[in-house]
Formats: C-alpha cells, structure tokens, sequence
C-alpha cells in the first residue's frame, strides 16, 4: 500500500474506502503522515481528510493522536490537525475539543503564519459545530492583532477570520465587533482580506434588504 501511497497519481478515493474497509490499509496511511516522502505524506493527508468529511466517526477514536500534532515542530503537522479535528467536531460527542481548545488556539500565534491562517479559516466550522464555544471562538478572531505575526501577516489571518465569521454570524452573539472587524478590513494592505471584507458586508447588506 505504501508502493501507492508514493504515486502522485494515486486516486484517494479508492484508497479511502480501502481504509475503510482493512485496519491494516488504514493503519498505513495513518503511518503515511510522518513518511520522509512529501507525496507519502500529502497522500494520506488527503485520504484521511475524505475520510473525517465523509466518515468522521472512523477518525474520532484517533483524536488524541491528531491533537498530539497540535504540538509538533512540524508545520505541515498543525496543518493536518487543523483540519482533521475541525472535521471531527461535528461529531465530538465526549467534548474533545472544550479540552483541546487552548493548545488548538494557541496556533493562532504560532511561529508560522501557515496554521495560524487555515485555523482561522477553519473555525466557522467549528463554531457551527460547537455553539457554545461561539463567544471564545469569536474573541480568538478579535484578537489577531495581538498575536505576534508582522502587520502584513496579520492582515492575510484576518481574511480567513472573516470567512468563519461568514458562516455563523447570524447565530453570534457580537456581531457588533465582528461588523466592526470587517469594516476595518475594507482598508486592509491585504488584497484577498480587503475583498473578503467587501463581499461579507454586500451579504449582510443583502439578506437585511429582503
């Protein structure tokens, strides 16, 4: 299995559901993440991404080992936990992630604007995931400015932010501050942020016009 894990042209798909069905295949691909092969590692990456959108509950007994990511001095590592356990929330029914919240957040200010900028964007999901993490989820985004990321840095995070904040503004309770957030990105140094901020505000313009 590894022999195909090594091909570019590998298709995930079939893979997955190999995985799926063999502990031994799946054990593999779980293996394939700290692989020396950058395609290796991209390919079970990819796998395992399928297989927490699509069968989260295969994924969720392995929480433990991807939040142990979380703390790697790999970047690509916090990468693929990031989005590994922002899947796996929707089915976190032991509450995993109210203990992995702080170590999961604390990316935010990482070495690596990398983790710090997928995070953010992935924390929408979450927060519709967990409603009752939505207030910390949210002050967390408020807060990018006091990570240490350069201003330039800073301004790219906050365009993911605003994204998240696009998928659960109408349940947040500080649309206040999120609206505040977002107007102040429309002068962002940030071509990508200055356009999320645009199309965000011509949303909410939008459905408060119906």
């Amino acid at each position: 299995m590894l022999s195909d894990l090594s091909k570019k042209s590998v298709s995930i798909k079939n893979v997955a559901e190999k995985a799926l069905k063999d502990e031994k295949v799946f054990s593999e691909v779980l293996e394939g993440l700290t692989s020396k092969k950058e395609t290796i590692r991209f390919n079970s990456f990819k796998i395992l991404l399928l297989i927490s959108e699509k069968h989260p509950k295969v994924l969720y007994p392995k929480w433990d080992f991807f939040a142990e990511f979380l703390s790697s001095d790999n970047t690509y590592h916090k990468y693929i936990a990031i989005y590994i356990i922002a899947n796996l929330t929707k089915i976190d029914t032991k509450n995993k992630f109210e203990k992995t919240f702080n170590k999961y957040y604390n990316l935010l200010n990482d070495k690596s604007v990398i983790p710090a900028a997928h995070l953010a964007g992935k924390s929408g999901k979450i927060a519709k995931a967990k409603p009752k993490l939505q207030t910390k989820i949210t002050n967390k985004l408020l807060s990018i400015d006091k990570t240490h990321h350069d201003p330039e840095r800073r301004d790219l995070i906050k365009g993911y932010a605003i994204e998240s904040f696009s998928e659960y503004f109408e349940e947040a309770k500080n649309k206040k501050g999120i609206m505040e957030f977002v107007k102040e990105q429309l002068t962002s140094k940030s071509p990508r942020t200055k356009k999320k901020a645009k199309e965000f505000l011509k949303k909410i313009m939008n459905k408060e016009s119906k």
